[in-house]
């Protein structure tokens, strides 16, 4: 018996959404809708101009999302990731601690150095454009793994943002023939067009590792694919979960291709749709149900989440729509 659903392994980072207009945008020399990585001092200019509009903080980062919402829909969760003893990595572990997801973290004992914080600007087109500052989230290396937790888990889930550093791909690496030697299933989110374009051979390497199960969005999938997607995905991985936005997803399981049709709503926020789509699809499947199930469930949960001017839902409003969906 597997002590945790999902092991998940991700950039630790304190998420501050704020609500801007095209102009701040624009006048800041932003590239909108996608994750750009910047250094601390760009960071900090930012959030002083931003300083005057209300923020949301909150622990986050794409896998730690995963993992939450994982978690709020039932299933046991372990986390793998690296802060900083700051005030932020204390605000972290804290917080996660009180979402109920187990960390490979120390609190009595975290490094020096600096946590890391992505600055998520939402427009009033619900497009999201995240700014990111990795910190002590960069140095994630294998020694942050926890080789037993992952040992008694049934899946790995594999943040795509980490093979944006040398030391945390190998982790990735080490993690993904880990899981494969001990009969784990291994998933892959892809995380971000921009991190595909200018990574795809280290997810190329990661996939020929041995990854069951890729989550994407078509452009990221035709990003990895140089424009073949679900064919060359399908001779190479045994599933994927693939969204299309207001079009709702394409699932396989190996063996059957299902559309799953979107639920329309007014999006405000699509800041971790992607995050909730995945940590709700592996849910499903970790209670045994089949994939057009999971992805019926996944959409109903990402389009729930974009309504909302955060990343995640609260634990009651996670187990409204489970319940409901059950």
């Amino acid at each position: 018996m597997k002590k945790y659903d999902v092991y998940a392994m991700g950039n630790a980072l304190v998420d501050a959404v704020y609500n801007v207009d095209e102009d701040f945008i624009t006048t800041h020399n932003i590239e909108k809708g996608v994750m750009t990585l910047i250094d601390e001092d760009r960071q900090t200019s930012l959030m002083t101009d931003l300083h005057r509009l209300k923020g949301e903080w909150t622990p986050g980062g794409s896998a730690a999302n995963t993992i939450i919402a994982n978690s709020q829909f039932g299933s046991t969760g372990f986390y793998s990731c690296r802060v900083a003893n700051d005030d932020f990595g204390a605000f972290f572990v804290k917080g996660m601690d009180e979402l109920g997801v187990n960390l490979s973290l120390d609190s009595h004992n975290l490094p020096q150095g600096v946590t890391g914080k992505c600055l998520v600007m939402v427009t009033k087109d619900a497009d999201r454009t995240m700014n990111t500052f990795l910190g002590i989230s960069s140095e994630f290396s294998e020694k942050d793994l926890d080789l037993e937790a992952l040992k008694n888990s049934k899946t790995l889930y594999v943040e795509g943002y980490l093979v944006t550093s040398d030391l945390a791909f190998e982790a990735c690496l080490k993690a993904v023939k880990f899981a494969k030697q001990n009969d784990i299933k291994v998933s892959l989110t892809l995380s971000d067009p921009a991190i595909v374009k200018f990574f795809k051979p280290k997810f190329r390497i990661l996939i020929d590792a041995g990854v069951d199960l890729v989550f994407a969005n078509e452009e990221e999938l035709l990003e990895l694919t140089d424009g073949e997607g679900y064919s060359w995905i399908e001779e190479r991985v045994g599933s994927y979960a693939i969204t299309r936005g207001p079009q709702g997803a394409v699932v396989w399981d190996g063996k059957t291709k299902t559309a799953v049709d979107a639920i329309h709503v007014k999006a405000i926020d699509t800041n971790g749709a992607g995050d909730m789509f995945a940590g709700a699809f592996l849910s499903i499947l970790a209670q045994g149900g089949s994939y057009e199930k999971a992805g019926r469930f996944a959409c109903l949960a990402a389009s729930t989440v974009v309504t909302k001017t955060r990343p995640r839902l609260t634990l009651d409003e996670a187990q409204e729509i489970y319940k409901k969906f059950q």
